[in-house]
């Protein structure tokens, strides 16, 4: 998909910057060795194929939109503002409360936000640098200063956990980010950000049930149709290739090698994944921020959680470079390259 794919720049007098990040992740955990006793698997299978030892769990009582809010309070309270402040509203799921109302006017309603703007985006794992990339035009054009991007999802609720390919990868989890106008003396930037998508290979990665095409039926439930279903492999070889196609697009875009970025930041799908892109580029495994291990794929809100992590911790600092990149079902892909 190189070359293929939309691509934007920065050109106008405006900058964006991250100016806060949040991200929240349910307390219940399910464990390898839980698993071990619902489909035949083990530790070690999951581990040596993954990379994966845990994944969160929301609460029965928890939708995607309370881990969202969570998130989104944390990401709010860092930038120092408040959800009175915000002028629009992205929230990036695949697993959105339910259909309508969209899940960003029900994370509106529940932040006590003023009735701005408020959309859903639906490209999957690659949802949050969509997002981004959305939220860095609307400041970059003047139309707003301050945009709350959020990953958010409840995966756990679509999986079947009698199919052992699929039960052991995905979790719960929520991630937000603050976008705002950057003043002058604020260096943060967003070089370029490069989206595509190849509707051709959606059936890879699919969940046929709930929508216009099939509604929910007995028939749905008997066939198990409620459920996600994906070709492992053949998203393996599309995901390393589309995502290190797009990162070397962001640097050529810009003229950098990737010695000159300080963190690439991938969607956390697999280790097996994430190796492989950065093996691609020869960057060192201590300038990838992983944490697969402990939350496992948890979709649109993997980038933004990892992200929050290492700001928090101390490893991403003001003024290093950032490579976001992601793959997701549609097939969706997408890179971001920024001066956090």
């Amino acid at each position: 998909m190189k070359g293929q794919g939309m691509t934007a720049q920065a050109s106008s007098s405006y900058r964006s910057r991250i100016a806060g990040t949040g991200s929240y992740l349910p307390e219940k955990l399910l464990t390898n060795a839980d698993l071990e006793k619902l489909v035949d698997t083990s530790d070690a299978w999951i581990v040596e194929r993954t990379g994966i030892r845990q994944r969160h769990i929301a609460a029965p009582d928890q939708a995607m939109t309370d881990l969202a809010l969570i998130a989104a309070q944390r990401a709010l309270e860092a930038a120092g503002t408040t959800a009175q402040e915000i002028d629009f509203s992205l929230c990036c799921t695949a697993s959105a409360d339910q259909p309508m109302p969209s899940a960003a006017c029900v994370l509106q309603h529940k932040l006590g936000a003023r009735p701005v703007g408020a959309l859903d985006i639906a490209a999957a794992c690659s949802g949050f640098v969509y997002g981004l990339t959305i939220a860095d035009q609307f400041v970059r054009s003047g139309m707003y200063k301050n945009v709350l991007v959020v990953g958010a999802e409840v995966l756990h609720r679509y999986v079947n956990y009698k199919e052992r390919d699929t039960c052991i990868l995905f979790g719960d989890g929520a991630g937000a980010v603050v976008v705002q106008r950057a003043k002058d003396d604020q260096e943060s930037k967003v070089y370029s950000a490069h989206l595509a998508a190849d509707g051709s290979l959606g059936d890879l990665f699919i969940l046929a049930a709930g929508g216009s095409k099939m509604p929910f039926s007995q028939e749905v439930l008997e066939t198990n149709s409620q459920y996600l279903k994906m070709k492992g492999r053949e998203i393996f070889k599309n995901a390393v290739r589309t995502m290190s196609n797009l990162c070397q697009e962001a640097l050529d875009a810009n003229e950098m090698k990737m010695d000159q970025v300080d963190w690439l930041i991938p969607h956390q799908a697999n280790l097996r994944i994430i190796d492989a892109v950065g093996s691609y580029f020869g960057i060192p495994p201590e300038k990838v921020v992983v944490n697969v291990q402990d939350t496992g794929n948890t979709s649109a809100a993997t980038i933004p959680i990892a992200l929050d992590e290492a700001v928090r911790d101390g490893r991403i600092k003001r003024g290093q470079n950032v490579l976001l990149t992601a793959f997701g079902a549609g097939l969706t892909s997408g890179s971001l390259l920024m001066r956090y």
